[in-house]
C-alpha cells in the first residue's frame, strides 16, 4: 500500500485549507456551469426553498429537506467526476465497463431523487394540499 506522502500526485495537492475550499468551490462553479441535471437540482432546490418559506416547517422536517437535498447534490457532483474521469480514461473508445460505471453513478443520482422526492411530498405534500383545499373552498 503506498502511503499519501508517496503517491505520484501529491504534487497536485492543495497547499492550504483555504486552496482547498478554492479547489472545492471551483468544481462546483465547473458543475453548475457544465452539468444541466446539476442546473435542474438547482432549480428545483431554490422551488423547494420558496416552498418552505412560504409554508413554514419546524426544525426536523427542515433538517430532513435540507439532508435530502445535499444528498442529492452529492451524488450529482460524484456522477460529474466519476463520468469525467471515465471520459479521462477511455477518450473516444466505447469500452463496457465504461458503460457500467457511467450507469451505476447515474443510478445512484436516481435513487437520491427519488428519496429526495419522497421526502420532500412527506414533509411538504399535507402542507401545500392544506393550503390548496383553502383556496379552493374544500376545507
Amino acid at each position: 500500500m503506498v502511503s499519501r506522502d508517496k503517491q505520484p500526485y501529491k504534487h497536485h495537492a492543495n497547499p492550504s485549507i483555504l486552496a482547498s475550499f478554492r479547489a472545492s468551490l471551483s468544481g462546483l462553479g465547473y458543475a453548475l456551469a457544465n452539468e444541466r441535471n446539476l442546473k435542474v437540482h438547482a432549480g428545483i432546490t431554490v422551488l423547494v426553498l420558496i416552498i418552505v418559506g412560504l409554508l413554514g416547517v419546524n426544525a426536523v422536517e427542515a433538517s430532513l429537506l435540507l439532508l435530502v437535498t445535499g444528498l442529492v447534490w452529492c451524488m450529482e457532483l460524484v456522477n460529474s467526476a466519476i463520468e469525467a474521469t471515465v471520459d479521462l480514461v477511455v477518450g473516444e473508445q466505447l469500452h463496457p465497463l465504461a458503460k457500467v460505471a457511467k450507469d451505476v453513478a447515474a443510478a445512484a443520482v436516481v435513487i437520491a431523487a427519488l428519496v429526495a422526492v419522497s421526502v420532500g411530498l412527506l414533509v411538504l405534500g399535507p402542507k401545500v394540499w392544506h393550503v390548496l383545499a383553502i383556496l379552493l373552498g374544500l376545507a
